[in-house]
């Protein structure tokens, strides 16, 4: 949608901004949104403009004539006035930097041009998750297109456990491969790696994992998150950084002559599909390079072009064109799938798939393999969430949860451990015991609590036998008589950072509408300001003192609702897993009354029909007066 030309947008797209009504009462901080101090699920809403933001907002509407609404997404988001027609359309080309910023990357792109220039074995080692299968599946494609046949290796996460490992190692070498690649891990794999090079072998090493002090010898680690490295792209997944490092190796095989007619330079902005993918499913945030990724790589995706890709949406039923949104919580978890409970290469075969119908087979396998993670999923999530209640008792009392059990599926604690951290707002872990006592298991935390650090320290402290990880995830590897200790290490180390983090519950609001204002146009028009996810958050709007006339259970868990304005406007939401939830209870004990209500726009569309509904996350009783927080 182009902006309009006019100084106002028309009223559809311009639908009028609520904001709180001043007051004269003093004030020691800013008033809460619509005067919620305290939702029905115990939270604060905040706008998420302060006096400056909304000055930001004004001048973009007068600069850019941009819809109001969309001016305060676009300011809430740190977008600067002469920054938005850039920010509406990130391009790769303004934003690629040069490669040989990040340190070591240089060494690493002369060495796999020579890999290529003289037709090595090359053993591709990649991580079982969507990040390592999708940066494995590129690096492989690229290898391939220089006349290589690349050994790809994807460890069995029950059996081999994350990142290189001795065997593995040397059954690349037994193989011929003269040069080993690590994608998505290897930073912490030092001893793996002295084994690599003590059979020959040269390492290069591409990973965005946080780094200590200690790294593997090799020829080259090119991970921005390294101390020494001051590229500032740390954001970047690994699939983003793997695009970088073979944007640095075209370089080098194009001044060294390589390209020809017969084997032209591989059009690398062809696989931003891979890229999109793993970035998204990795929780990378939106911004900078990784923003302009997912965006350019979601075109790529609507043009059906890739037999893999193409396969995994239709098997997963995606109706409509693919969004950011799409990738996280349909096509990633099946990529996932794999390496979960199944065959860990799964994923990597599907991306370099070029036949339809092994590439539909494949896909229909990962479908299945998803259904089957979902039910292994939730008899360990309800089991772990009630030793979390047990644990947390009465006194709230617990900063961190750490729950373990025998019998758990190892492939599917990371997302049980994300379960209790969004049901108990703090830093949780599922680890799973093995018969022989030792137990594996994953982390999730919350925004302000580094969790990969900690983690990281527990394992020079012997606490822990392996771990690592980023701020917001990590897995670890303990014995099962160190449990008990593991515990109250995160309690000691993360006590105060967590109380900082959970002090108030806040939902930062991006502006009110009512009921007529939501519309398929005005879904659009937020949109222009995605791709959304981690860093670029969706856009939350407020209906303010809308009756909710119907709310029903559907589906797992889910509340279908319907809520009308004073003028008798009806828009359809969902309540996503809220049944036995405070939102769910909440909203059944409220049918009838009038709520200011939270939530996000999306489009569902439905035999090539679109309707917009309201995806609910908080709602509100109304007060009589404005709230004043002190």
């Amino acid at each position: 949608m182009r902006p309009s030309r006019r100084r106002h947008a028309p009223d559809h797209l311009n639908p009028r901004i609520m904001t709180p009504p001043a007051t004269a009462l003093p004030v020691e901080m800013p008033q809460a949104f619509l005067g919620v101090a305290r939702s029905l699920t115990d939270k604060l809403w905040r706008d998420r403009l302060d006096g400056r933001g909304a000055a930001t907002a004004l001048a973009i509407v007068q600069r850019h004539q941009l819809p109001e609404l969309l001016a305060r997404v676009l300011a809430g988001r740190g977008v600067d006035i002469d920054a938005v027609p850039d920010f509406l359309d990130p391009t790769i080309r303004k934003l690629m930097p040069d490669p040989f910023t990040v340190t070591e990357m240089e060494t690493a792109a002369k060495r796999i041009a020579d890999a290529a220039a003289k037709g090595e074995k090359v053993a591709i080692f990649g991580d079982y998750d969507v990040d390592g299968a999708t940066s494995a599946a590129l690096l492989a494609w690229h290898l391939r297109h220089c006349g290589l046949d690349p050994l790809i290796h994807i460890p069995d996460r029950i059996f081999e456990g994350y990142g290189p490992n001795v065997e593995a190692v040397r059954g690349l070498a037994a193989k011929g491969a003269t040069l080993l690649v690590t994608v998505d891990c290897g930073t912490t794999s030092i001893e793996p790696l002295a084994e690599a090079k003590r059979l020959g072998m040269s390492v290069v090493v591409i990973d965005h994992h946080q780094a200590g002090t200690d790294l593997p010898e090799v020829d080259a680690l090119v991970n921005p998150n390294r101390l020494d490295d001051l590229s500032g792209l740390g954001h970047l997944a690994a699939v983003g950084l793997v695009l970088v490092t073979l944007v640095a190796v075209n370089r080098e095989l194009r001044q060294r002559g390589f390209w020809t007619a017969e084997m032209p330079e591989p059009d690398l902005l062809g696989m931003l599909h891979h890229v999109a993918l793993g970035t998204v499913a990795d929780v990378a945030p939106l911004i900078g390079l990784n923003r302009a990724f997912v965006a350019k790589g979601l075109i790529a995706m609507r043009r059906r072009d890739h037999v893999g890709h193409t396969a995994l949406m239709d098997v997963a039923r995606l109706n409509g064109p693919p969004e950011a949104w799409h990738l996280g919580f349909m096509l990633g978890p099946r990529v996932n799938a794999g390496g979960r409970i199944g065959r860990a290469d799964l994923g990597v075969r599907l991306l370099l798939e070029g036949d339809s119908v092994e590439a539909a087979r494949i896909a229909a396998e990962l479908d299945r393999l998803n259904s089957e993670r979902r039910v292994i999923e939730q008899a360990a999530e309800a089991q772990a969430e009630a030793e979390a209640l047990a644990s947390i008792g009465l006194e709230d009392k617990l900063s961190v949860i750490v729950t373990a059990s025998e019998g758990w599926h190892p492939g599917v604690v990371g997302l049980v451990a994300s379960r209790l951290k969004e049901k108990f707002s703090r830093p949780a872990f599922a680890i799973a015991l093995e018969p022989g006592g030792i137990g594996t298991g994953s982390g999730r935390s919350i925004a302000g609590v580094d969790l990969g650090r900690v983690v990281r320290q527990a394992v020079a402290d012997g606490i822990l036998l392996k771990g690592g990880g980023h701020a917001m995830a990590a897995g670890v590897t303990l014995r099962k008589e160190k449990l008990a200790e593991f515990r109250a290490y995160l309690e000691n180390a993360l006590a105060q950072d967590v109380a900082e983090a959970r002090h108030v519950n806040e939902l930062y609001i991006d502006g009110a509408v009512s009921a007529r204002a939501v519309t398929t146009e005005l879904a659009a028009t937020l949109n222009r300001a995605g791709p959304f996810g981690s860093g670029n958050p969706e856009p939350v709007l407020a209906l303010p003192a809308h009756q909710l006339v119907f709310a029903d259970e559907v589906g797992q868990a889910h509340l279908r609702l319907r809520f009308k304005s004073g003028d008798g406007a009806i828009v359809n939401g969902i309540a996503f897993r809220s049944v036995g939830q405070k939102l769910g209870n909440a909203l059944l004990a409220n049918r009838g009354q009038q709520l200011h209500v939270a939530g996000s726009l999306s489009v569902d569309r439905y035999q090539g029909a679109e309707r917009v509904q309201f995806r609910v996350i908080d709602v509100a009783l109304p007060d009589q007066g404005p709230s004043v927080i002190r």
